[in-house]
């Protein structure tokens, strides 16, 4: 059975290979995209996010070193759906509050701001339109706030595009289609072994089944290391 995907009437969503202009349902802003609805809605990435600043109680307020756990009490809220552009903020946001909780020296409000504005830039659909997924991205965010790169940095650059590198391997090494909690895991667990790794710091990672693959309509079943069959 189909499950929900157009937050206006539930109907499957479609991708197209041509952007074409649309106006957004709730905002009624018009911009070009390649998504909508098979009944033709378009809901843009600001209000498909809408209510996203909700990570900053979950991350302010949390003192576990897990990644998983906190990107997890995210995908619980309202705000989330099964996909979406709001994981390109939340993989990084968990990230960097189970870095700080596990040692790592920063600003946490600050570093969670950052990632709100970077994390936001990437739209939804990325994964197959740019040939990078955004929970990867994300990842490599991290990175590059916690190492304060910029385009003119050494070992932060390369460290933060080394990143990326490792969570977009993963992620396509499993294959498509995109589910967004699968991808989202895919790059935290990169994430924890590669800092480990570069920065010496030991986040913590609980064991991961997936509750949401009743949820998706293109679950890849038990080729997803996640699924409850699969564990």
């Amino acid at each position: 059975m189909m499950k929900d995907e157009c937050v206006i009437c539930g109907a499957p969503l479609e991708y197209l290979q041509k952007d074409v202009l649309m106006t957004c349902e709730i905002c009624h802003k018009s911009e070009f995209s390649k998504t909508r609805c098979t009944n033709g809605h378009y809901v843009c990435n600001d209000c498909h996010t809408s209510g996203m600043d909700a990570i900053f109680g979950v991350c302010l307020n949390e003192t576990s070193k897990d990644p998983i756990l906190i990107i997890r009490k995210m995908m619980a809220l309202p705000f989330c759906h099964m996909h979406g552009p709001e994981h390109h903020v939340m993989v990084g946001s968990a990230l960097l509050t189970a870095y700080q909780n596990a040692g790592g020296d920063i600003d946490l409000k600050a570093c969670l701001e950052e990632m709100m504005k970077r994390g936001k830039s990437v739209p939804g659909g990325a994964c197959g339109f740019w040939g990078a997924c955004g929970a990867g991205i994300s990842a490599g965010m991290f990175i590059s706030i916690i190492t304060k790169s910029t385009p003119l940095a050494n070992e932060p650059w390369g460290l933060s595009n080394r990143m990326t590198s490792k969570s977009l391997d993963a992620i396509g090494s499993v294959g498509g289609p995109r589910c967004c909690k699968r991808d989202s895991y895919l790059a935290i667990l990169s994430a924890i072994d590669f800092v480990k790794e570069h920065l010496g710091i030991q986040m913590q990672a609980s064991s991961i089944t997936c509750i949401h693959c009743g949820q998706n309509n293109q679950c890849i079943g038990m080729r997803c290391p996640f699924h409850p069959k699969a564990v």
